[in-house]
């Protein structure tokens, strides 16, 4: 007998529909899988026998043959473990024809027949409710993440024997009590969300350094911290998450569904309802930033997308981790290539960075610095020219002073700040309706003079700064940018002569 069961895999980020095909035969016991299977997936075999039996449904002695199709598509994962078992179930009959119709399966199987969680079913339940799927049905563990897609009836099981039950019923009042559907409204998911992040109030002084915080995070630039120990350069960077913009429902579906491919969601979470906050240590590997492991899941950098990538000791990371952040910064996705295929992964996050002046920490104080010339210039030299340019702010901290520490509980709470940066950030919603663009630093060179233009004087002044600064393209228009987020702070809808100054101070004089 032969029969098929729908399923799911993951390419990338990416749902692809998997089609299991089960044919039941006479000939010599055996249990064949084909179809450009994965590890885990070969293993599925015995994972599928020992559960059936133990679930009271024994092999029977035939030739069993399973093709996971498409063949030319590699499959990864544990998830292909349930629809095996329903379409050997149903080809030795224990449920009617027809009732795993328009059902897709996804699950795990532990050996004593119970569903264990899976990676990557929200992209599948996604893609598969855009196809016009009735139903899917996802371990218990995974159905949060699931029930947050509309459009599609998303039900969790404990087991395979659960399962069964539920296909064997003819009437939707009895299938509804054996698995009833769950609906996750994400809307008020994302409403219900609470700050629990370190406070602004708590970073004494560092007043340019906080107002450069607040500039990066109301147009999503990229900022870069240079100063001695102590002075504050990762406090600052982990109270950032804290006033940033709050992650939209696209924006928490694009993140969650990273997560989820990735198997960083907890049980029964059903969105990433934060922006995300990486922060490295300066030891990781090229493969573990940008992803491309052994079976190319996604890196730091894709961890980090729509949220912050913070990189603390920039130029204790190795240069070929560094300059491997070109692409992904400018153009905000990964390619992988592998012998197994290429694959695409999105990387639009906001990188945030902090250094010390030289290796010891206290250039260009000589009183404390010991580091030599050679020194200092090799140091600054691990972290590149192209880096640098892609870097929207700079801002040198000095070290803390006593009367700042004494004036402690007087500082500008993150709730304050917040509520700025998101007044500045409905600016830019409005701007940019219909237009693709979310932030002022995604606008592109041939859409600035739509977005940033200046009048005579301005333009007078952009001159000077860009004599002054020595700046390239890329440099001139990451003043514009950040000279409109400027602008939008300060609830003016043209770049004033004070707005370009102000992002000039952020710029490097040798970028």
């Amino acid at each position: 007998m032969f029969c098929k069961i729908l399923s799911g895999g993951i390419v990338g980020v990416s749902a692809c529909f998997v089609w299991v095909e089960v044919d039941m035969d006479r000939g010599l016991p055996c249990f064949s899988m084909v179809g450009s299977l994965g590890s885990e997936v070969r293993e599925s075999r015995e994972r599928v026998s020992v559960a059936l039996k133990n679930a009271g449904f024994s092999m029977p002695a035939a030739r069993v043959t399973v093709n996971l199709a498409p063949a030319d598509v590699r499959k990864e994962g544990t998830a292909f473990d349930l629809p095996v078992a329903i379409g050997i179930l149903q080809a030795m009959s224990f449920f009617p024809g027809g009732a795993a119709d328009n059902i897709l399966f996804l699950g795990e199987l532990g050996l004593n027949g119970e569903l264990k969680k899976v990676h990557g079913v929200l992209p599948i339940v996604q893609a598969a409710a855009a196809e016009g799927i009735g139903e899917c049905i996802v371990p218990e563990a995974n159905v949060g993440e699931g029930a947050v897609i509309p459009g599609i009836v998303v039900r969790g099981a404990s087991g395979i024997s659960q399962v069964l039950d539920f296909l064997r019923q003819s009437s939707d009042e009895e299938r509804e009590r054996i698995l009833p559907r769950t609906v996750t409204d994400a809307e008020k998911l994302l409403q219900a969300r609470e700050f629990c992040g370190e406070d602004f109030a708590q970073v004494n002084g560092q007043g340019m350094a906080k107002r450069a915080a607040e500039i990066a995070a109301a147009g999503f630039h990229n900022l870069l911290m240079t100063g001695p120990p102590g002075a504050g350069k990762s406090m600052i960077a982990r109270r950032i998450p804290g006033i940033l913009p709050p992650l939209t429902v696209k924006e928490s579906l694009e993140v969650t569904g990273i997560y989820s491919v990735a198997g960083l969601l907890e049980d029964g979470q059903a969105l990433v309802t934060a922006r995300p906050f990486q922060s490295p240590h300066h030891t990781v590997t090229r493969a573990a930033l940008i992803g491309g492991q052994a079976k190319a899941k996604p890196g730091l950098v894709s961890l980090s997308h729509r949220g912050i990538l913070f990189m603390d000791e920039l130029p204790e990371f190795g240069k070929a981790v560094i300059d491997s952040m070109r692409q992904p910064l400018e153009e905000h996705r990964v390619r992988i290539a592998r012998i197994a295929g290429n694959v695409t992964y999105p990387a639009d996050f906001m990188l945030v960075c902090a250094m010390n002046p030289c290796p010891c920490g206290y250039f260009p104080d000589r009183n404390r610095c010991t580091c030599t010339e050679a020194q200092i210039l090799r140091y600054r030299s691990r972290v590149s020219g192209p880096i640098v340019d892609r870097i929207d702010l700079w801002v040198e901290l000095q070290a803390v002073k006593l009367e700042s520490l004494q004036r402690a509980g007087q500082e500008e709470s993150t709730g304050m700040i917040r509520r700025r940066v998101e007044r500045a950030r409905m600016r830019q919603q409005e701007r940019f309706v219909r237009t693709g663009y979310r932030f002022n630093a995604d606008i592109r060179a041939e859409d600035m003079e739509r977005f940033c233009p200046l009048g005579a004087g301005e333009q007078r002044v952009m001159e000077r700064i860009y004599g002054s600064l020595q700046l390239g393209a890329r440099g001139y228009h990451r003043v514009l940018k950040v000279a409109r987020t400027i602008a939008d702070l300060a609830g003016e809808e043209r770049i004033g002569e004070e707005h370009l100054l102000e992002a000039s101070a952020y710029r490097p004089g040798e970028a």
